[in-house]
């Protein structure tokens, strides 16, 4: 099917119709709004953390338990040198942002596993959960997940996810805040995890029970070795970081040997036109390392910066559209970022459609669906390019007329000020769950020569349930 890139009609403007998996949403589950005092309260573990973070001493608390069963943390998946693997980032809202891609993923043929790349389950990644946040929606894809934990799955200290990944328990957990009036604070506000049975569990577990979609992973971090490739994945906490010891077991993972790597993160490394290398991109960039991908999650769109890092180009690339809320795109800043500029920088949504659809909900929810705030589709490529002189629409022209008045809404959305703050909180503000809805996904199909990889994109109508689109393409040589 075409693309947004191709049309309006790819990017599902006239298709407002939900599809079938609307019916498979659980009964009364409720749009996951982020301003809800509960749903605040209930994350409250993320301010405390930037106070005192227990996070380090926890995971090596966790690795510990590990150890016996992981040696160093790498899963074979064996020598085929063909094969398909998809990454799925910030997936576990349980509403109908999460509901709305299964069926694309269900059309992937071929997949050999799948990787859910930062925060599996929201808010608070409890145990509990896991019922309707990721067995059930998943129960009918045929193939195993892994997953790298984002920092709402460690709101619970991790235990939700060791449970369901690793088959970990640690019922004597006692996080470390250290010492001082500080510390007794964060231990007295630190949100525990809720209480989950054993048959609570296993029922849960029987929805993904089929030898194909179980499996196992060592620790919190670790590496999957599949034919040519090595796929690294990190673990980088609440505050976006990584500790010593995860930090030497990176190096070694991906030093040890000169075959290809991917790197899996919860925080990327480029986004939003800003670097953010997280205390890891010196080891992605050494050409002894051999990375040839840097996949994060957290920022809720799809961005890829190909950077030249010598005489070789690493693709970074931000996925986390493959469940949450939609982070807009449309405030990105002009890209021009460690010799990216953009006209090679791609993003999913466009911006014009980003722009689009955020004014038809901001005039919803703020001015009562009156179309004060209304730029439509054709308009807000037109401001992006006569004004920003950026091409929104990915090569096609736009031909919309802009009057005056169109001209300035498009201005105040598309440039307010305090941006990152708005950024921040108004995707969460103005949240909405009917289509389209601009979600996405990857898919790597890796050959003895190299990958392609794709971003599928996910509208959520019933036109294009079955037929997702691609959104973006890449092919990528081994060295």
């Amino acid at each position: 099917m075409n693309s947004s890139r191709d049309s309006d009609e790819g990017a599902g403007w006239y298709s407002p119709e939900p599809g079938k998996w609307k019916a498979d949403v659980p009964p009364g589950a409720k749009p996951n709004s982020w301003l809800r005092p509960k749903t605040l309260w209930q994350s409250r573990n993320d301010i405390i953390a930037k106070w005192i973070d227990p996070v380090d001493q926890a995971r090596k608390r966790w690795v510990e338990l590990a150890k016996p069963t992981g040696g160093d943390f790498v899963v074979d998946r064996g020598k085929d040198t063909e094969f398909s693997m998809l990454v799925v980032g910030d997936t576990g809202e349980g509403d109908d942002s999460q509901y709305a891609v299964v069926p694309a993923l269900r059309a992937q043929p071929d997949v050999d596993f799948a990787v859910i790349c930062s925060d599996v389950i929201y808010p608070t990644g409890d145990l509990g959960d896991y019922h309707y946040k990721f067995f059930h929606p998943y129960r009918e894809l045929d193939w195993p997940f892994y997953a790298i934990p984002g920092n709402h799955d460690w709101y619970d200290g991790l235990r939700g996810f060791m449970r369901v990944f690793c088959g970990l328990e640690d019922a004597d957990q006692k996080l470390d805040f250290g010492s001082g009036p500080r510390a007794w604070f964060a231990r007295k506000l630190w949100r525990r995890n809720g209480k989950v049975t054993a048959e609570q569990l296993e029922e849960a577990r029987q929805l993904r029970s089929k030898p194909r979609q179980t499996s196992r992973q060592p620790a919190p971090y670790f590496a999957i070795d599949k034919g040519p490739v090595r796929f690294v994945c990190i673990d980088t906490g609440i505050c976006g970081l990584i500790d010593d010891e995860q930090r030497a077991w990176l190096e070694r993972v991906s030093l040890e040997n000169d075959r290809p790597k991917i790197l899996l993160t919860g925080k990327p490394i480029y986004v939003n036109g800003k670097y953010r290398p997280g205390g890891v991109d010196d080891i992605v960039r050494n050409p002894k390392a051999n990375y040839v991908l840097a996949i994060g999650g957290d920022t809720h769109n799809y961005q890829r910066y190909p950077v030249r890092v010598g005489d070789r180009v690493i693709q970074y690339v931000v996925s986390g559209g493959g469940g949450a809320y939609l982070h807009a795109t449309h405030w990105i800043p002009e890209v021009d970022v460690a010799g990216v500029t953009e006209a090679e920088f791609k993003c999913y949504p466009l911006r014009r459609d980003s722009l689009a659809r955020f004014s038809q909900i901001i005039d919803r929810k703020l001015l009562f669906g009156l179309g004060l705030a209304t730029v439509e589709p054709g308009q807000a490529a037109a401001y992006f390019e006569r004004h920003r002189g950026i091409n929104a629409q990915a090569g096609r022209e736009s031909d919309a007329k802009l009057r005056g008045s169109q001209r300035l809404k498009a201005l105040a959305l598309g440039r307010i000020r305090f941006g990152h703050l708005f950024h921040r909180y108004g995707s969460e503000l103005f949240d909405f769950n009917e289509p389209p809805m601009f979600k996405h996904f990857l898919r790597l199909d890796v050959r003895a020569d190299g990958l392609t990889l794709h971003c599928v994109g996910v509208t959520g109508s019933a036109d294009t349930e079955g037929t997702p689109s691609i959104e973006d393409k890449v092919d990528v040589k081994w060295s």
